[in-house]
């Protein structure tokens, strides 16, 4: 089952140590172990750990990616900020 994340909570997951987790199209996943399997290097995905990754993601992916290693990385979505 799949959680709901603030993107704070996302940010806390920053480092391997916390297990570090990413944002793409709203959707959070988790690379703590998939950064050694990364083709780019785990240097790329340390780097982004606890961000939003989607523009980087998609301007050297496609959904084909995506679609292979998505569903065993992701960990839940992000919820909307309040709007005051």
């Amino acid at each position: 089952m799949s959680q709901t994340f603030s993107k704070k909570d996302v940010a806390d997951h920053a480092t391997e140590e916390k297990g570090m987790y990413l944002i793409i199209d709203n959707n959070v996943y988790t690379v703590s172990k998939f950064k050694d399997e990364h083709p780019g290097g785990a240097k790329i995905l340390k780097r982004m750990g606890g961000k939003d990754a989607s523009k980087q993601f998609w301007k050297y992916h496609n959904e084909s990616v995506l679609k292979k290693y998505g569903p065993k990385l992701l960990v839940g979505t992000v919820k909307e900020d309040a709007k005051l």
